[in-house]
């Protein structure tokens, strides 16, 4: 079994990975510092966004990305609120780039 690391931490090495890349990457609502969930939202700066949120599939244990919502920037954001106002201790990260880079399926990052 795996250490898991804090949300803190883990948000802080995604932006970190996300600068190296010349992706620009913001945390745009700080969470619970411990165990905070975290939603990444992609702008691709066209008027569309799509929102990732971490998911658990119980019957392989495996933690992957998966969209959340996607469509008109509006939506998402509306989409990303209705997710803020159930959980309190959630982190929203944006990711701004036109290419639709976001390093989500990247090693290290599930």
């Amino acid at each position: 079994m795996s250490a898991r690391i804090t949300s803190e931490v883990w948000v802080a090495a995604y932006l970190t990975r996300c600068r190296l890349a010349d992706i620009p990457a913001f945390v745009v609502r700080r969470g619970d510092h411990t165990a905070g969930a975290v939603i990444v939202k992609l702008n691709t700066l066209d008027g569309q966004a799509r929102c990732y949120q971490r998911s658990f599939d119980l019957m392989t244990g495996e933690r992957k990305w998966v969209v959340l919502s996607e469509g008109a920037e509006g939506e998402v954001d509306s989409s990303i609120g209705k997710q803020r106002e159930f959980d309190p201790d959630l982190w929203v990260i944006e990711i701004e780039d036109r290419g639709g880079r976001h390093l989500l399926d990247e090693p290290g990052l599930e």
